[in-house]
């Protein structure tokens, strides 16, 4: 007689795990999702950060209160049930960073319940956000960053040249641009001037905001150069960087790229793909650029996001000084 195996269960989705809380209060959690992700048109991975903030916190809360958590008694939440909730989160080892994420998500979810009429959650504007390290970006030097930008190094792989040919164009507008690398691998092929026809690429970037960028003749050149070798027909609404196999390329390419390049250049871990965006803001920072054109070009909301890399030009400053000054 054959044994009978039990099939393995599947593990449930974490987005489709029912909360401890009263059917109404779920709905409106449905409801703030929809809003986010409609109206304010945040990028899915900042809207599944919220959510799952949120569901930690209702998930402490319920055991906190022992008790389903609802609209009233989510209403009458005290600053020291939040403390009590971030001194729970940071137990596990969460960063401030992430603990002020989550507080900004409770917030939001705070004020869309205001905003709908559903009670006011006064206790959690009275929480001051948790205090976070500030570490500078690193930035590459400029040979460095030209070096990674250049389809000559990879010879050595044992890879088709149109993929060295890809992967350099991929960093040349990472560097050459300051593109984030989702924004450089969201471009599709229409968005690449055709040659001796422009120098501007629209980027698009989070929460689907679009920004012109200016784009060097270099830059173009390598992604040309690629879009010729791509042995794959590049329409003109799909992504321009394809895979191995034709499809769209992944993130994580790029990212073990420049880890086999940064043991080839002799590059610190801190050489990824983001830190090509670094250099590029560092880079014209220290050549005179100006910060709010800086701001512009890497599409940040604030400028006192931009305003970290003037810490890392101050900071260079400093140890020329301490270097070259006879008295130092």
């Amino acid at each position: 007689m054959a044994k009978r195996t039990s099939k393995p269960q599947a593990q449930p989705d974490p987005g489709s795990i029912a909360l401890p809380a009263t059917g109404d209060f779920q709905a409106e959690v449905a409801r703030w999702l929809a809003h986010l992700k409609s109206e304010r048109r945040l990028s899915p991975k900042t809207l599944e950060a919220y959510e799952r903030d949120l569901r930690q916190c209702i998930g402490f809360l319920a055991e906190h209160w022992g008790k389903p958590v609802s609209l009233a008694s989510f209403a009458g939440i005290e600053a020291t049930d939040v403390r009590a909730f971030m001194a729970s989160r940071r137990s596990h080892d969460v960063a401030g960073r992430s603990l002020m994420r989550a507080l900004a998500g409770l917030r939001s979810f705070g004020r869309f319940l205001e905003r709908e009429g559903k009670g006011k959650v006064g206790a959690l504007s009275a929480i001051r956000a948790p205090k976070i390290s500030k570490s500078l970006p690193k930035p590459l030097a400029v040979s460095a960053a030209r070096h990674l930008t250049e389809a000559e190094i990879r010879a050595g792989e044992d890879r088709p040249p149109w993929i060295w040919a890809r992967d350099a164009a991929v960093m040349a507008l990472l560097y050459g641009s300051g593109l984030r690398i989702s924004e450089a691998l969201g471009l599709a092929r229409r968005d690449i001037p055709e040659p001796g026809r422009g120098d501007v690429i629209t980027v698009t970037g989070k929460g689907n905001k679009t920004r012109m960028v200016p784009v060097l003749q270099a830059v173009l050149d390598a992604v040309q150069d690629y879009i010729a070798q791509c042995p794959y027909e590049l329409s003109p609404d799909k992504p321009v960087f394809v895979g191995a196999r034709g499809g769209p390329l992944s993130p994580r390419i790029i990212q073990l790229t420049m880890e086999r390049l940064r043991g080839a250049l002799g590059l610190p871990d801190s050489a990824t793909p983001h830190a090509l965006r670094h250099s590029f803001a560092t880079h014209l920072l220290s050549r005179g650029g100006d910060l709010r054109a800086i701001q512009e070009l890497l599409g940040h909301a604030s400028l006192s996001t931009t305003q970290i890399y003037t810490g890392i030009d101050a900071e260079r400053l400093m140890d020329v000084y301490q270097s070259a000054h006879p008295r130092a």
